[in-house]
């Protein structure tokens, strides 16, 4: 009994932690006064913002073709991802970006999945039982979080809409929160 009402109270601190996150600061959107957000180049490309000025603000929000992604200025380069997880929709925009086996990792703060900037890998620590003395290890689920291209132009950031002939575990989300609402970024 005592287990059920533990687990019940996890769940329900788990839910208020959503709401705070949903309802908490705004992003910074460095586009706010162009009509719709994100500009549509001639040559396909999406405008984010000035490379400076995302350089300084280390991550930003924008939609490009609808889509939530965010933008991270980490050590030097510039990633794009889905802006929410593929495992249940958390605000990426939102994570710690950890160093994981020398890789940059954005963490989800709803459920701390960790997931690859630089390829949208998913991982974990496991650990091989028929070792001898098992130890944790980090590996792959395979790639989960769809990746956006970032072409630097002048001192513009732009990113390339998604290709969308292959699909990915973040596409759900992206698909879910495309419509706004509540389940907006930043709402």
């Amino acid at each position: 009994m005592l287990d059920l009402i533990i687990l019940s109270l996890h769940f329900f601190i788990c839910f208020l932690i959503s709401v705070a996150i949903w309802r908490g600061p705004k992003d910074v959107n460095l586009n706010s006064s162009r009509a719709g957000g994100a500009e549509m180049e001639p040559d396909g490309l999406v405008f984010i913002g000035k490379e400076e000025d995302l350089k300084k603000s280390q991550r930003i929000t924008a939609k490009v073709d609808g889509r939530e992604i965010v933008v991270f200025y980490h050590k030097g380069k510039f990633h794009a991802l889905d802006s929410r997880c593929y495992h249940e929709g958390g605000p990426l925009c939102h994570g710690e970006i950890e160093d994981i086996d020398g890789q940059a990792c954005i963490v989800c703060p709803w459920h701390k999945f960790k997931i690859t900037l630089e390829t949208g890998e998913g991982l974990y620590e496991g650990i091989n039982p028929l070792e001898s003395s098992p130890t944790p290890k980090w590996q792959s689920k395979g790639v989960k979080q769809r990746i956006h291209k970032i072409t630097i132009d002048n001192g513009n950031v732009y990113v390339s809409p998604p290709d969308l002939s292959v699909s990915f575990d973040s596409d759900y989300f992206a698909e879910k929160y495309k419509s706004g609402g509540e389940l907006a970024m930043g709402k």
